[in-house]
C-alpha cells in the first residue's frame, strides 16, 4: 500500500480521494472453510482496508485535506449464511471505521472518512470467488448494476461529512429489519439464504478462482457480471437521497448567505479537544 500511494503521488500528484473496495470471499458453510482460506479473506477484505487507509492518512493528515471512502455492504450489519468469512470482514470494517472516524473528529482535522453500504451488485465476483456450493453462486436479489454503486461512491466522496450512506431499497429494508427484529431475520435467512445465493444451475468445475491470485491478470473482464438481464440500472432510494442532500445544501447556503444591511455570519470553529497524559 505504501508503494502504491507513493507511486500515485509521484505520477498524479497529491491524493485527494482514496476508495477502498478490495475483497475476497469463499462461498461455503463455515465448517468447510479451511483456516488458510479464512485468513486470506480477512487479510484482503478487512486488513486491506486498514493498511490502505493508513497509507492514505499518512499523506492526507499533514496536508489537513482528503477524503477516504470505505465501500461496505448491508452485510456489515447483517451477516448471511455461506459467507461467514466475508460477513466477519465487513463487520470488522464497520467497527474499525466508526472508531477511526471518532479519532479524526476529535483531532480537528479536515480529513474525512465515510462508508457506503452497498446492495447486491452485478459484478464478475460471483464467477471468481472460491465456492463449494453445488450450484453457481449469485447475489441475493434484487441486483443492481455497478453504475449504481459507482454513483454512490462519487456522491460520498463529494459529501463526506455524513458518516455513511445506504444504497438501494433492499439495503435500507435489511438494515432496518435487522435493527428491529434481528432474531426473526435470523430464521428467515436460515430458510432462504442458501437458495437465494445459488442460481439453480450446476456449478461448473475448473472455473477461475481469485482467492490467492487474480483471475483477470491477462484479460480485463469489465465491471459487469452475468446478471445484466435482471440487474437494476437505477435506485429510486439513491436518487431520493441525493435529491434531499442537494435540497439541504441549498437551504444551508441560503441561511448562511449575508442579508442586506447585515454583515456575513461567521461560523464558529469548534476548538480542538485537549488531551492530557494520565
Amino acid at each position: 500500500m505504501e508503494q502504491a500511494a507513493e507511486r500515485i503521488e509521484e505520477e498524479l500528484g497529491p491524493i485527494d480521494v482514496w476508495v477502498n473496495d478490495a475483497f475476497a470471499s469463499v462461498f461455503a458453510p463455515f465448517t468447510e472453510i479451511d483456516p488458510e482460506e479464512f485468513l486470506r479473506v480477512t487479510e484482503v477484505s478487512y486488513l486491506g482496508y486498514v493498511y490502505a487507509t493508513r497509507a492514505a492518512l499518512q499523506r492526507m493528515l499533514p496536508r489537513d485535506a482528503g477524503v477516504i471512502v470505505q465501500v461496505g455492504s448491508a452485510i456489515a450489519y447483517r451477516g448471511i449464511p455461506l459467507q461467514t468469512a466475508y460477513s466477519g470482514a465487513k463487520h470488522a470494517i464497520q467497527g474499525w471505521h466508526e472508531a477511526l472516524r471518532c479519532e479524526l473528529l476529535a483531532s480537528g482535522t479536515r480529513v474525512r472518512t465515510t462508508m457506503v453500504q452497498m446492495p447486491a451488485v452485478n459484478t464478475p465476483q460471483f464467477d471468481w470467488v472460491r465456492s463449494r456450493l453445488a450450484e453457481g453462486a449469485q447475489p441475493v436479489p434484487p441486483i443492481y448494476q455497478p453504475e449504481v454503486a459507482a454513483r454512490a461512491v462519487v456522491y460520498a466522496a463529494d459529501h463526506p461529512r455524513r458518516r455513511e450512506y445506504w444504497v438501494g431499497g433492499s439495503t435500507v429494508a435489511t438494515l432496518l429489519a435487522n435493527a428491529v427484529v434481528p432474531a426473526l431475520l435470523d430464521r428467515y435467512l436460515a430458510r432462504t439464504g442458501g437458495g437465494a445465493q445459488q442460481d439453480g444451475r450446476r456449478r461448473p468445475s475448473g472455473g477461475p478462482d481469485n482467492l490467492f491470485s487474480p483471475a483477470d491478470a491477462d484479460k480485463d473482464f469489465g465491471a459487469h457480471g452475468r446478471f445484466d438481464d435482471r440487474a437494476r440500472r437505477r435506485s429510486r432510494q439513491q436518487q431520493a437521497t441525493h435529491a434531499l442532500g442537494a435540497c439541504a445544501g441549498r437551504i444551508a447556503a441560503a441561511l448562511s448567505a449575508p442579508r442586506a444591511g447585515r454583515p456575513p455570519r461567521r461560523l464558529r470553529t469548534p476548538e480542538r479537544p485537549q488531551f492530557r497524559k494520565v
